[in-house]
């Protein structure tokens, strides 16, 4: 989710290993010996095996006083990772485990939707497969339209409409009861139900649960992520009960919505039929089964012609509006729209009957590994007074573009559709397929691009790659924005937007607006709910790139989106892949940027001229400890580059100097010149004499 507030773009910085170096900059400078001294102990550093290297190393000294700074000590996955990399569920390796598992469910859902009456009514039939090796006693199950019940616990404001209403519940056609004490029982709490199976869900079995439910829509519902506007459009989000997730680490996971932190959801297949009136257009996750019944000849062949086209189709007009025109005409003035999803996490839908539609399609690389281009079709659906949405399916189509090409991974769906929601929604929500944005009419075009593709790139996390927004949040939003940051790179050449984000990031944590990254989503501090959830986390990637360069970083990110598709990675499956790309632990990393809310200030403190060559002293004024990256520019224009790598600092040490040859004067050092690191204080990052 997104508030209001290419070519992949070259960095200047890459990666080259060297004899005894952890990371360097690619390049070459002089291959002499660079030597390092640490809180007053001097080291030589190694020659770099290659005239290429810029890397100079060192061993560090523990200052005699003890530790200066903080020592970033290792990281530590929780008792339950732990518990599940012994039952072989997870590894240390950042791949799931030869016995890995996840639960599936089959959704049949059959709903009315009353757009006057704003009030939705229906029936969910699901087929809950147990994969775990466990025996179920119980399955929770998730009510989202409780949290606009009276008295749910909310971290938010919002409009009370009573919730949903259970009206029945069955399992494998025996009755539930929510009074009973003994045999199937639920009891609906909050946004959660719990259910007391009649005997036992044994490893290997399914158990089919029937739901009757209805509840009244809320105009701007799950704090703006559904609802309706006016008397032409309704968007259905969080709507119907949803199996709660039963993983391989926590078993159920029971947390709460309250409105602020988002979802965590198990995938499986969908089968959904939408009785609505006539007139009303219904887009939504899947494939539309029955197109044919539900729209004109006439309208059915724009849309097949925009399925085939690089070019914008209007497939709706404000002249198709209504009966007959926009759709078919229906049994008694109603039509059952019948969608069908696999694989995906959720479902969600658009109802609208005065909305425009353009469509055209976008390539998605080869996506069945057929030699062949693929593609996905690109729906907008947007009111006239939303001028800034003619725009919108040209987005859509870049971000999907650029999308499977960043990640690495195809656009797995065969629509993507992008619905204007204003008077919902100010930002902008993901759901699969499907995504819900505000008019952005104040906003401009360039924001609505960036809302688009930010929305869109949810699509591979947490869509595809499905963590637990409900806890870790920078997990899907950090990672949607740092591929955000890199489309608009390429739609708008010229500006490095990976560096807006860190910035802001530097900027909060300059002000005290900083936490900790790891810390639950809901427990997190208001003020740093933001910047720990979008700028920071996208910033860490950043400079995880930036510290591994291309060639290590790329297939890294690469691999892993592809190889936690449709799984549950934890933040120790990241930690400890990356670890795994790297050859190293990077614990050290992880902790300082993902656990403390420690700030990185590298400093030149001082240059001096001595018989052996030029001293540059370097103090690591904050507590984070990284690579320091010289740039050292001498009189005769000769610019030299050195690297001091991380263990100058992993003994607390506060000071280190990189000793440069006896050439021509030094005139100017800076550090970090390709802005590669999130630095707090880059105005101490240069010397000039």
């Amino acid at each position: 989710m997104q508030s209001l507030q290419h070519r992949i773009r070259p960095l200047a910085i890459g990666a080259c290993l060297s004899t005894g170096a952890l990371f360097a900059i690619s390049g070459c400078a002089s291959s002499s010996s660079t030597p390092v001294q640490t809180s007053g102990a001097t080291a030589t550093a190694a020659t770099p095996a290659t005239p290429a290297s810029r890397a100079a190393t060192a061993s560090s000294a523990m200052p005699a006083n003890g530790p200066e700074k903080p020592i970033p000590y290792p990281v530590v996955p929780s008792p339950d990772f732990m518990e599940a990399v012994e039952n072989g569920t997870r590894t240390m390796t950042g791949a799931p485990g030869p016995e890995y598992w996840q639960q599936w469910a089959t959704y049949d859902i059959d709903a009315r939707v009353d757009p006057d009456e704003k009030r939705v009514e229906g029936r969910t039939r699901i087929v809950y497969h147990n994969r775990s090796p466990d025996r179920l006693l119980s399955v929770f199950i998730k009510l989202y339209q409780n949290f606009h019940a009276e008295g749910v616990p909310r971290l938010v404001g919002t409009e009370v409409t009573g919730g949903i209403d259970i009206e029945g519940v069955a399992f494998d056609g025996v009755a539930a009861s929510d009074t009973a004490r003994r045999g199937a029982r639920y009891r609906a709490r909050g946004t959660l139900m719990w259910t007391r199976l009649p005997e036992a869900l044994q490893p290997g079995d399914s158990v089919e649960i029937d739901i009757e439910w209805a509840f009244d829509l809320p105009r701007n519902g799950a704090s703006g992520r559904m609802g309706w506007n006016s008397d032409n459009f309704v968007y259905l989000a969080y709507w119907y009960p949803q199996m709660a997730v039963y993983d391989d680490v926590i078993g159920w996971h029971t947390d709460p919505f309250t409105g602020r932190a988002e979802f965590y959801a198990g995938f499986g297949d969908y089968d959904v039929s939408l009785d609505v009136p006539e007139g009303w257009v219904v887009m939504g996750t899947g494939t539309l089964q029955n197109r044919d019944e539900v729209l004109p000849a006439n309208v059915l062949d724009r849309l097949s012609a925009a399925e085939a086209s690089d070019e914008i189709v209007n497939v709706l007009t404000a002249d198709d509006f209504g009966p007959g025109k926009a759709t078919t005409r229906g049994t008694n003035g109603r039509l059952t729209w019948h969608f069908r999803a696999e694989k995906v996490r959720d479902v969600a839908f658009s109802v609208t009957r005065e909305s425009l539609w353009d469509a055209t399609r976008s390539p998605v690389g080869d996506r069945d590994g057929d030699g062949e281009t693929d593609y996905a079709r690109i729906d907008a659906f947007y009111r006239e007074s939303a001028q800034h949405w003619v725009d919108a399916a040209r987005y859509g189509q870049h971000s999907i573009d650029f999308l499977s090409r960043f990640t690495g991974f195809s656009y797995p769906w065969p629509h993507m559709t992008i619905v204007e929601g204003g008077g919902i929604i100010g930002g902008g929500m993901e759901y699969p397929m499907m995504t819900l944005i505000g008019d952005y009419n104040a906003a401009g075009t360039e924001a609505l691009y960036a809302v688009t593709v930010h929305e869109l790139a949810h699509m591979w996390v947490p869509m595809t790659v499905s963590n637990n927004e409900t806890r870790w949040a920078w997990m899907d939003e950090g990672t949607t924005s740092f591929n955000e940051n890199n489309a608009k790179n390429e739609f708008y050449p010229g500006h490095n937007y990976n560096l807006d984000d860190q910035q802001s990031y530097m900027g909060a944590a300059r002000g005290g607006g900083d936490d900790s990254m790891m810390r639950w989503t809901d427990w997190t501090y208001p003020n740093a709910w933001g910047v720990d959830a979008y700028q920071k986390p996208a910033t860490m990637l950043y400079t995880l790139w930036g510290m591994l360069g291309d060639s290590v970083f790329i297939p890294a990110y690469h691999d892993y989106i592809r190889t936690w598709a449709y799984k549950h990675p934890k933040p120790w499956d990241f930690f400890n892949h990356f670890n795994t790309a790297a050859g190293e632990d990077l614990s050290w990393f992880w902790r300082s940027w993902y656990y403390e809310n420690w700030t990185l200030d590298q400093a030149v403190v001082a240059v001096t001229e001595e018989a052996d060559g030029t001293h540059i002293v370097i103090e690591n004024v904050g507590f984070v400890p990284m690579p320091v990256r010289l740039k050292v520019t001498r009189e005769d224009g000769e610019v030299l580059t050195r690297e001091l790598p991380v263990d100058v600092w992993r003994t607390g040490a506060a000071r280190a100097t990189a000793v440069i040859p006896p050439g021509a004067a030094v005139v100017e050092v800076r550090i970090d010149a390709e802005r590669a690191f999130p630095d707090v204080s880059r105005r101490n990052n240069v010397w000039k004499r």
